[in-house]
């Protein structure tokens, strides 16, 4: 199986990537983000969790350490030559597996990168990764090397996120249809899903997140399902994934009787999200557009009840989350970049009426602006 993309975009994102090493003086990086790898091999797989590396020299060669299950997934997804395998055995160290490899490769000695800030280097390989290199090569942290090249989308790259955002359109179509009184919030994320799977779509890099009743003011997903009541509220918040591209959305859904304070909250929702759009410009910070969602939710007396941040940026993500940093913060200098995607996320939470109310979907940086990849109407639904 080939990659999802053509030999000449691989071969261009390896370049770009040996060229920095080039420029920072290093002679390769060691890789643990399993995005990274995703980027510039198109290795496709959570084997991550366990240890495992991709190294890419300053010539734009790679190499992958991984375990026997990951060999056949390398094969099949990537355009990997040089795999290597360690195996499970008791008392294994794979840091000296790694070690050996990188001695076989002529990088002992020699100045190399490594992604420290990965969920595929977590504390326990560090340890056991750490004394095995400390005599052996010079490590720099180039964490964010790979990332600051993924942020800017290729065409191909920006056509597989339309797609997510579709498919995130298609979900809220269904959650729009099935939420009404007495509806299972099981059936709501089965259907929601089930739409992303039938477009072709991926599981995202995060459960769907849903919360009715109380729960509507959390966002993170949590165990246990109810019936919506009645009167009630459900919030959602969901990304369609396609070729583990993300576009999220969110979304509070009223059933029954819209009370004041949920139209009150949602038209702050809707004009901050109008504004942040606005503040979505090429050249300019992202603390801009953090500004503006603060400025209007704090101008009609909801300061208290909003988030310290309003997004973050939208890509090829894998588990544990589908957050694509940087996120929209207060004073955040990072500059918006033509190519680069967000997601923009409205949320209030009023613990003390027990009401939320929520909106947001994905955007494209542009030449001149954003433009909103979501077809859906920012309009209050209440069935």
């Amino acid at each position: 199986m080939p990659t999802h993309f053509s030999l000449e975009e691989m071969q261009a994102r390896r370049g770009a990537i040996a060229k920095r090493l080039n420029e920072l003086k290093l002679e390769g990086l060691l890789i643990f983000k399993q995005e990274s790898m995703y980027y510039l091999t198109g290795y496709d797989s959570f084997g991550f969790s366990m240890f495992q590396c991709l190294v890419i020299d300053n010539d734009g060669n790679t190499a992958l350490l991984t375990r026997l299950p990951d060999l056949r997934q390398a094969r099949y997804t990537s355009d990997i030559k040089d795999i290597r395998i360690w195996h499970d055995v008791e008392g294994v160290n794979p840091a000296l597996e790694l070690r050996s490899m990188l001695e076989d490769l002529g990088f002992k000695n020699r100045a190399l990168g490594i992604e420290y800030d990965s969920y595929g280097l977590k504390a326990h390989n560090w340890r056991l990764l750490e004394p095995a290199l400390i005599d052996f090569c010079t490590l720099a942290d180039a964490s964010t090397l790979v990332d600051l090249f993924r942020a800017v989308k290729s065409p191909k790259e920006i056509e597989y996120i339309r797609k997510a955002a579709a498919l995130s359109d298609d979900g809220w179509d269904e959650a729009v249809r099935l939420g009404r009184p007495g509806a299972f919030e099981g059936d709501i994320l089965a259907a929601m899903q089930g739409a992303v799977f039938r477009g072709d779509g991926d599981y995202a890099g995060n459960e769907f997140i849903i919360g009715s009743g109380p729960s509507a003011l959390l966002v993170r997903y949590h165990s246990g399902k109810r019936h919506l009541d009645a009167e009630d509220q459900l919030t959602l918040e969901w990304s369609g994934a396609y070729r583990r591209y993300h576009a999220a959305m969110i979304r509070t859904l009223l059933v029954g009787t819209a009370h004041a304070d949920h139209l009150a909250m949602h038209q702050a929702c809707a004009d901050a999200l109008v504004a942040c759009e606005e503040a979505v410009q090429p050249g300019k910070p992202m603390g801009d557009v953090y500004q503006a969602h603060a400025k209007v939710m704090d101008s009609v007396g909801f300061k208290e009840h909003r988030m310290r941040a309003c997004g973050y940026g939208m890509g090829a993500v894998f588990n544990p989350l589908w957050v694509d940093p940087p996120m929209f913060y207060q004073d955040n200098p990072r500059v918006m970049l033509p190519g680069n995607v967000f997601f923009l996320h409205m949320i209030l939470a009023n613990s003390d009426t027990g009401r939320a109310m929520t909106l947001g979907h994905s955007v494209l940086v542009t030449d001149n602006g954003c433009e909103r990849l979501s077809r859906s109407s920012l309009e209050l639904v209440v069935n």
